[in-house]
């Protein structure tokens, strides 16, 4: 049996170098907005598990705000619709279920 060999893969960026602390301080964020996204999506819950079982909906901390689709890709063009093309969206993406996730963990 002939082995293949897979060329060498080469980055195209060079790697990320982010200090501890601030890769820490990156994740605190990210939970802290999971969590108070989690919250508005447990209260919204209860009255759209009814009409839009398996939709995803993606909520807004600021404004409780909430955007929902059939599909991820719908989703995500309904957030660039929105919101346009910017990185300061900070939104928490959800599937209307009963655990609230969108794939496999």
């Amino acid at each position: 049996m002939t082995q293949l060999s897979h060329p060498r893969r080469t980055r195209i960026l060079p790697a990320s170098i982010l200090a501890t602390e601030e890769a820490r301080h990156r994740q605190e964020q990210r939970d802290a907005l999971a969590m108070r996204c989690r919250a508005i999506f447990e209260r919204l819950r209860p009255t759209l598990l009814e009409t839009h079982y398996n939709w995803h909906i993606a909520i807004d901390p600021e404004t409780e705000h909430y955007l929902i689709d059939q599909t991820l890709l719908g989703i995500t063009q309904k957030i660039r619709d929105a919101y346009g093309n910017t990185n300061e969206v900070k939104l928490t993406i959800f599937r209307l279920n009963d655990t609230g996730t969108c794939g496999r963990l």
